[in-house]
C-alpha cells in the first residue's frame, strides 16, 4: 500500500518549516496543504482537536501534532536515511533538551520584537539574544549542532533565522553583531537544499508581518 503523507501548514510558520525540512532530508513525498489560521479548516480541527494548531502531519490518516514530536515521528518511521537524531541514548536525550529549550524559551521574546512596543519591545531584543548566545556555546566550534551534518537542533532552530531579517529590521539592531557564530551556522544550513527549498524568502516574510502589524494597530 501506498504511504500516504499530508501535511497541514501555514508557510511562514517556524514551525512548519521544520516538517518540511525533515521531510525533504528523509525524501518524503506529501501533500502540502495551506491553512488559514483566521478561518481553520474542519480537516485541521479534526486532526488537531486539542491545540488546533499547525504543522500537522497525517500519515496513512493518522494524526500527528506539535513540530518536534513529528520530526521525531519522521526520524523513526523514515529511519533508511539521513538520521535526525543521535545514535547514542545519551546524545539523544541532550538533543531533546535543546530542542525543548528553544521551544519553551526563543519564541515569546521574537514575537515580542515585532508584536509589541517600548519596553516590552526592547526586552524581546535583549531576551532573544541571550538564548542565541547560549546556543552559541551549545554550537561551539561544530559545523552544526548535530556535529558534522544536520541534526534535529539545527532543525528546530533554522526556521527562526528565516525571521532574522524581520527581527533586525523591525528591532533596528543586528544579530550578527551579537552572535556571529550563529549567523555562519544559519548560512551554512542554507547551503542544504532541503533547508533552501523548504525556508521562504525573509523578505516575504517581512512583508507580511509588516501586514500583521498594521492589522494589530502596531504601526
Amino acid at each position: 500500500m501506498a504511504e500516504e503523507v499530508k501535511l497541514l501548514d501555514f508557510w511562514p510558520s517556524m514551525f512548519g518549516m521544520r516538517v518540511r525540512i525533515a521531510l525533504a532530508q528523509k525524501g518524503v513525498a506529501y501533500e502540502y496543504i495551506e491553512e488559514d489560521l483566521r478561518n481553520k479548516s474542519p480537516l485541521l480541527l479534526q486532526m488537531n482537536p486539542i491545540h488546533k494548531k499547525i504543522p500537522v502531519l497525517i500519515h496513512n490518516g493518522k494524526p500527528i501534532c506539535e513540530s518536534s514530536i513529528i520530526v521525531q515521528y519522521i526520524d523513526e518511521v523514515w529511519n533508511d536515511k539521513a538520521p535526525l537524531l543521535p545514535s547514542h541514548p545519551y546524545d539523544r536525550a541532550q538533543a531533546r533538551f535543546w530542542v525543548d529549550f528553544i521551544d519553551k524559551k526563543l519564541y515569546d521574546p521574537t514575537r515580542k520584537i515585532w508584536a509589541t512596543k517600548g519596553e516590552e519591545h526592547e526586552a524581546g531584543k535583549k531576551e532573544m539574544i541571550e538564548i542565541l548566545k547560549q546556543l552559541e556555546q551549545v554550537l561551539g566550534e561544530k559545523d552544526y549542532f548535530g556535529g558534522e551534518s544536520m541534526g534535529i537542533i539545527d532543525i528546530a532552530l533554522i526556521g527562526f533565522y528565516s525571521w532574522f531579517y524581520t527581527y533586525e529590521t523591525i528591532g533596528k539592531f543586528s544579530i550578527e553583531a551579537e552572535c556571529p557564530k550563529i549567523i555562519s551556522w544559519g548560512k551554512r544550513c542554507l547551503q542544504n537544499e532541503s533547508v533552501a527549498k523548504s525556508l521562504p524568502d525573509s523578505r516575504k516574510i517581512y512583508d507580511f508581518v509588516v501586514q500583521v502589524q498594521k492589522a494589530m494597530g502596531i504601526i
